[in-house]
């Protein structure tokens, strides 16, 4: 389906879906990955608040685990 690996996540949401009182801002976590080199193909606008996203291109190649679990057909 996907032809890389994706990972997604939300800050602000624990593992059932429930508001945590703390957590880094998505703004913030772009900021932090930008000062390491990592490059986006779509930015968080930082002027905002609230609900925002980046997106991220793994860049390795290294193939997505449902390509990497499949098996060639043979006939």
């Amino acid at each position: 389906m996907f032809e890389r690996n994706l990972l997604t996540f939300n800050p602000g949401w624990g593992g059932n879906a429930q508001r945590l009182s703390s957590f880094t801002d998505i703004r913030e976590l772009q900021r932090q990955l930008r000062a390491q080199g990592v490059s986006f193909q779509q930015e968080a606008d930082e002027q905002t608040t609230g609900p925002a996203s980046f997106l991220v291109v793994d860049q390795s190649r290294i193939p997505s685990s449902s390509s990497r679990n499949s098996r060639p057909r043979t006939r």
